[in-house]
């Protein structure tokens, strides 16, 4: 053994303190490990379709609309930028808005309109026929993002759903939904990252080529 190397046993040196917050560190990655397994499982056909959705609309000139509040927020952020740049693959950077992003859009159209109104009001100004709109919520029943899924729709976007299992009000208006099978908030976020990231690295095989 060399002179700065130590050996550690479980146990040497730890409080109980110390023992129960290890356990629930163990426990909690362990609930994480199952409902990625939950996914696996139930998800693989869902999600493919999704990520051909979005590959068709990319493919014809169309671009991506993200939003979500929150936690759901980073992730429209996230996913924007793996698009815009790159998951794995060297590609030409693929259209995708986080609608989360601009301050002064933000507080312009809370403050004239209401914070209800913050996404839809920038998909009437960005949406096209052919673009897809992504709503992320864990809840399902976030009013924003309600009203832009609605704004899209009028606008002749597609509409997708990241949700928690139990879906939502926001369900019924979307065209495709994506479902964590959870309700705890941050297994749901774990879900919705693991997914969308599984849709950009189906995009980049379908764009670039398997």
């Amino acid at each position: 053994m060399r002179p700065w190397q130590t050996t550690w046993r479980r146990g040497d040196n730890m409080s109980n303190a110390d023992s129960s917050k290890e356990r629930r560190v163990e426990e909690l990655l362990l609930q994480s490990a199952e409902i990625h397994s939950r996914a696996a499982r139930e998800l693989p056909a869902t999600v493919s379709a999704v990520a051909a959705v979005l590959s068709d609309a990319l493919e014809s000139g169309g671009k991506i609309l993200l939003c979500g509040n929150g936690g759901s927020a980073a992730d429209a952020l996230h996913l924007a930028a793996e698009l815009q740049g790159r998951l794995r693959r060297e590609r030409r950077g693929l259209a995708a808005v986080a609608l989360t992003v601009n301050p002064s859009v933000l507080t312009a159209v809370s403050n004239d309109y209401g914070y209800d109104k913050v996404f839809a009001r920038q998909v009437e100004a960005l949406g096209r026929p052919g673009d897809v709109l992504v709503g992320i919520s864990t809840s399902g029943s976030s009013k924003n993002v309600i009203l832009a899924l609605q704004a899209a729709r009028a606008a002749g976007l597609t509409t997708v759903g990241l949700l928690g299992a139990r879906g939502g009000e926001m369900e019924g208006h979307c065209d495709h939904v994506v479902r964590a099978p959870s309700d705890d908030t941050q297994r749901v976020q774990e879900i919705h990252i693991a997914v969308g990231h599984a849709i950009c690295e189906l995009i980049e095989a379908r764009l670039v080529g398997e």
